[in-house]
């Protein structure tokens, strides 16, 4: 290390003399972070991007078991084997498939899209030949912003009128996605019955052949440049459809498409239709791209419904839902008002205890470091987000740690060693260089352990770690390149004191008789008691540590933060009609509206910001199945809360009551409510049931949901397997066959009669309209088989029931496999109201509930979801924690050079835990993955106060005895350990009493940092001169022990009791722990023993070695002590 001092000592001195450099050094931080920080985009939570790749395929007419066999159990193999794929999920529904890969993060997908595409066409030549064309695309990663709906008592049409213009102004002003919903593209129905079909003899590929012949007009080409030719008009009105020609007869007369069908053009708001109370609406979805800015975003929405709203009539409004801007802004100022608020504490406490001068260059370094961190956060591509500032704040009392150790060694060395100015702070920046140094480092070593936790957590907090180790880099940088010029200019060693300076002047003769008179006393007592003392602090930490075993202090993975949406969503069962579904959709609005006031009189305020109900789709995540089912027969309702700051309950509470007070239609089949929380976290609840066939998993689920209703505290329970509509296996008879059909002939019909004929599509505004052929609903009823004529080859007609055989079969409606194994999945969400009540019903659930369903359906289950992230997320913390600790111990090893100096120094580490612990304690809040996160990183901080006592003992044992260098050392430090400390304890202290909800998740690491590091400064100034006490008595025992080996070597000692308690030694291992390690128990003639019932054989078996290896030394000791005094007596 005097090496790294030597060749850094020149560039040292030239920054604290030269003129100039130091400033312009800092002037460069300085703009660099006002030039980066406008430009960095906010957020709630950083972006958890993940890469997709989806292959889709259509198979129209095929059930999804079909799906699942001929086209899923083909093409998920070649997928599987691509390489940098990490899972697969394929889902068959009705007619279609799709596949979803999730790539490992960073991976090229460019090449992975392209790796897909050749495993797709490597199979495709086994897909049936009515199949469609499989289609690869790459997931678009999009982030909701806001929903614009409009809204008021005018009809569809001119609202879908607005949505256009409203879309197109968003266009012009840069937000380009845009998704307008409840409005449906033009659509014109030509309803042909069979009856008319067999009449004229036509069929409904003529009908859909001859429309779309005359639906488009082709341009023939230009007449000498001055006239252009376009053949044929193109007919897509319902009158010009009705007037084409299907066939012309003999006699003159032709058939048209209005002699044989019903055309009509449906309305716009016939698939999906929105309802703000009793007035109809439209809403228009805004999201953004991983690099779009959500405030900015919203505020041109905002700009532009602003501007618009003043041309439309009066009852007409724009409204914005779900919004993030505020909620974004909110927090993040929130956050930046305790920051600013520890920063004053910090700042506070330097004055306190440091000169005005010494304090006013130190303190300068927090903005110095901060902006040139917020320039490499700026340059990495980082924004500001709830995570990145709340890191920053974590590093408000790091970052002048370096500073205060050496402004104050500086100061130190002109007024009591009597320096001149520039010497002291030259000499302070080259002495304290090797302790700063390896204490930053250790504190970057330990944060960075958090890269090594993956996953979207991974991807959560991957913002700390780069925001804190650019922070202390830039500190480092700042304390040694910057601090150094401006001490020597700022040191003055005055007999009188200013009276600016009477302050730090009061504090610090405080804290001299402090020392003199009970520290230094305290510190002597430590290394006398030495033994006691370091046990009575071990009972203390096995004290916290039995809080957290007996369940006094809880554990909850991640409790993500409420949005303050609230979701419902209902099916209804097969043969239900729009008009019920309306009846369902009124009485969710009417429960939404019961709920308000209920809570308005109890709470004094109505909760509900605004509601709006839908008809043809759900909202939000959709239920099992919704997309098998017809759109009539789906709906939601979408409710905003009020801000969760404003109400004393939450959004969870008001879910439970909204369940309660939804009256279900006879009809319904589904209802789900859920509310919405922030972050990448997974349900709550996720089990997934596999190993068996379709009906047996699903028997599974059933049996879980059923046992889940009774807790209240779980909402928005559902699977992912729902049943479908009956199917009609057909198949062909001998008659039939003779007749000249075949079964591939047959199903184009069956096809084109039951699903309709989509005759041609084309341009109208911004959306698609279609013209389609289609048989009449009530053609289409459970009795067709009987009724229908099917026309043979020869031209005559037979009824379909003559020439097929029909079996019926009930199936599902979708077919979910994951990596290749079909499964069902459960989810739910779980109120965190109570943390210790939910952490009750998943160990029930866990140890109880689901052994019992597995066990008598005979199906495998696995927890996924948040449970899955949560065991992946441990493993990931404990190779970061280990590997923080090895290279924690190996930097140590090579600043120390020496093994033994680390261990003393890490000792400590655990002895955070003792203030973690009981800070959670006290607040009653969990354990979380935020406590690991703090934990970690306060591996690194606590070491720092022991790097400095360790170096300054070692430095003064060399000119005094160990002890009394424990005690100087200890005494003389005091003053910087409590205050880089105390900064980074008062620079979170404002968050810990912080009443947003919204910065609850973040309490678990404020308080492991604040107790554990408040709690560590006070084991470190007792634990580290107790424990280099022992080690000074180890070190003298292992002295004593080598001697007496020399002796014995040499011949001189009592050599037969040292070998035969060797020996004696050996047996007594091999008889105890030795025989649990080779046959797994321990010998019968031990089983006689009392304890030998109530232990397992490895815990008593180490009882008995170190039972037995204490009588064998001191039976040794007293032999050897014996022998020594016949010695000596000749």
């Amino acid at each position: 290390m005097s090496v790294i001092r030597t060749a850094t000592g020149g560039i040292l001195s030239y920054m604290t003399r030269h003129r100039t450099a130091a400033n312009l050094f800092l002037l460069i931080m300085l703009v660099a972070g006002a030039v980066s920080f406008p430009q960095m985009r906010a957020q709630f939570f950083p972006d958890v991007v993940i890469d997709r790749v989806t292959v889709s395929l259509r198979w129209d007419g095929a059930g999804p078991e079909d799906v699942d066999r001929a086209i899923v159990q083909v093409v998920e193999p070649a997928l599987l084997g691509i390489e940098g794929v990490n899972s697969t999920s394929a889902t068959s529904a009705e007619g279609s498939a799709r596949i979803t890969m999730e790539f490992e993060p960073g991976w090229d997908m460019a090449r992975g899209t392209d790796d897909a595409q050749i495993a797709v066409d490597s199979v495709a030549s086994q897909f049936p030949d009515d199949a469609d064309d499989p289609k690869v695309t790459r997931g678009v990663w999009r982030d909701r912003v806001t929903d614009v709906v409009i809204s008021g008592p005018v009809g569809v049409a001119q609202l879908a009128l607005f949505a256009d213009e409203f879309v197109t102004r968003l266009f012009a002003v840069g937000v380009t996605r845009a998704t307008i919903r409840g409005v449906a593209a033009a659509s014109t129905i030509v309803e042909v019955d069979s009856l008319s079909l067999i009449r004229h003899d036509v069929s409904m590929a003529q009908i859909a052949s001859a429309i779309a012949e005359e639906a488009e007009a082709d341009p023939a080409g230009d007449v000498a440049g001055t006239a252009r030719i376009r053949t044929g008009i193109a007919k897509r009105s319902a009158r010009d459809i009705r007037q084409i020609v299907l066939r012309s007869n003999a006699d003159g007369s032709s058939l048209t498409v209005g002699d044989v069908a019903r055309v009509t053009e449906e309305g716009v708001d016939r698939d999906r239709a929105y309802f703000v109370g009793d007035a109809s609406a439209i809403s228009i979805r805004i999201d953004r791209s991983d690099q779009g800015d959500a405030i900015g975003i919203q505020e041109q929405v905002q700009t532009t419904a602003a501007e618009m709203m003043e041309s439309l009539p009066p009852d007409v409004k724009i409204e914005l839902i779900r919004t993030r801007s505020e909620a974004i802004s909110a927090r993040l100022a929130m956050l930046l008002e305790n920051g600013l608020q520890g920063l004053g504490l910090v700042l506070l406490l330097l004055f306190l205890f440091l000169n005005v001068r010494t304090a006013f260059w130190v303190a300068a370094g927090i903005p110095a470091a901060m902006a040139a961190a917020l320039a490499l956060m700026y340059l990495s591509g980082l924004t500001i987000n709830m995570i990145s500032l709340f890191a920053l704040i974590i590093t408000l009392g790091i970052v002048v740690d370096d500073a205060i150790v050496v402004g104050e060694h500086a100061d130190f060395r002109a007024r009591v060693l009597g320096e001149s100015p520039v010497l002291a702070a030259e000499n302070a920046a080259k002495r304290m260089f090797t302790p700063v140094f390896s204490a930053t480092l250790t504190t970057v070593i330990a944060f960075f352990g958090l890269v090594a936790i993956g996953g979207r957590f991974g991807d959560l907090i991957a913002d700390i770690p780069f925001t804190v180790i650019v922070v202390l880099i830039a500190s480092l940088a700042e304390c040694f390149l910057v601090l150094p010029h401006h001490m020597a200019q700022s040191i003055s060693v005055r007999s009188r004191i200013p009276w600016y300076d009477m302050p730090s002047y009061f504090m610090n003769y405080l804290l001299d008789q402090f020392k003199f008179y009970l520290f230094r006393p305290f510190i002597r007592f430590v290394i006398w008691a030495r033994y006691p003392v370091f046990a009575a602090v071990v009972v203390t930490l096995a004290s916290q540590a039995v809080l957290f075993i007996n369940g006094d202090v809880q554990w909850r993975f991640f409790n993500a933060p409420e949005r303050g949406s609230v979701t419902g969503n209902f099916a209804m069962a097969p043969g239900a009609t729009r008009e019920d579904s309306l009846e369902q959709m009124r009485a969710f609005q009417k429960a939404v509206e019961t709920v308000g006031t209920q809570y308005e009189e109890k709470y004094g305020r109505n909760p509900v910001d605004f509601s709006m109900a839908e008809i043809g789709g759900n909202t939000g995540r959709g239920l099992a199945g919704a997309d098998t089912k017809d759109a009539d027969q789906l709906g939601s309702i979408a409710v905003e809360l009020i801000d969760a700051d404003l109400r004393p309950y939450s959004s969870f509470a008001f879910v439970a009551d909204l369940q309660d007070a939804v009256i279900r239609h006879p009809r319904v089949e589904t209802i789900s409510f859920r509310g919405w929380r922030s972050g990448p976290g997974g349900d709550a609840l996720d089990v997934q049931f596999s190993g068996a066939d379709a009906r047996r998993l699903k028997r599974a689920s059933e049996a879980l949901q059923t046992a889940l209703a009774r807790y209240p505290e779980v909402s928005a329970v559902e699977d992912t397997l729902s049943y479908d509509k009956e199917e009609l296996v057909l198949e062909l008879t001998p008659q039939g066959q003779s007749l000249g059909l075949t079964i591939d002939a047959l199903g184009r019909v069956l096809r084109n009669r039951l699903n309709g004929i989509e005759a041609a599509s084309f341009p109208e505004g911004p959306r698609s309209a279609t013209i389609r052929v289609e048989l009449p609903a009530g053609e289409l009823t459970a009795d067709f088989t009987d009724r229908m004529l099917i026309r043979t080859p020869n031209g005559g007609y037979v009824p379909l029931a003559d020439i097929v055989t029909v079996q019926q079969r009930t199936g599902f409606s979708t077919v979910r496999r994951e990596n290749g194994i079909q499964v069902i999945s459960v989810t739910g969400d779980i109120s965190e109201d109570d943390p210790a009540r939910a952490q009750a019903i998943l160990t029930q659930l866990e140890e109880t509930v689901l052994p019992r369903i597995a066990e008598e359906t005979q199906v495998a289950f696995t927890l996924a979801g948040l449970a899955e992230q949560e065991n992946d997320f441990r493993n990931d913390a404990t190779r970061g924690l280990v590997l923080t600790l090895a290279g924690i111990f190996m930097t140590l090893a090579w600043i120390f050079s020496s093994w033994t100096r680390p261990l003393v120094v890490m000792a400590i580490i655990p002895f955070g835990l003792i203030g973690t612990i009981y800070g959670h304690w006290w607040y009653d809040i969990p354990l979380s993955l935020f406590s690991v996160v703090g934990l970690i990183g306060m591996v690194g901080i606590i070491i720092n106060d022991s790097i400095v006592l360790v170096t300054t003992i070692d430095e003064y044992a060399k000119e005094r005895g160990l002890f009394p260098a424990i005690v100087d050392g200890v005494t003389d430090r005091l003053r910087p350990v409590l205050l880089t400390t105390l900064t980074t304890v008062l620079g979170l202290s404002p968050l810990l009493y912080e009443t947003s909800s919204q910065a609850q998740f973040l309490k678990p690491t404020v308080i492991t940092l604040v107790y554990g590091l408040g709690f560590g400064v006070i084991l470190v100034l007792i634990v580290v001169p107790a424990l280099m006490a022992m080690q000074a008595d180890v070190g003298a025992q292992v002295a004593s022990v080598k001697r007496a080996l020399r002796g014995l070597w040499r011949g001189r000692g009592p050599r037969l009791p040292v070998v035969t308690a060797l020996l004696s030694l050996a047996a007594l291992f091999a008889a105890t722990l030795g025989s649990v390690i080779v046959i797994g128990g321990l010998p019968q003639f031990w089983m006689g023993m009392p304890l030998a019932a109530y232990l397992s054989p490895l815990p008593f078996g180490l009882m008995l070695f170190l039972c037995g290896s204490a009588v064998i030394v001191l039976l040794l000791y007293a032999v050897s002590a014996v022998i020594f005094v016949r010695h000596l007596r000749r």
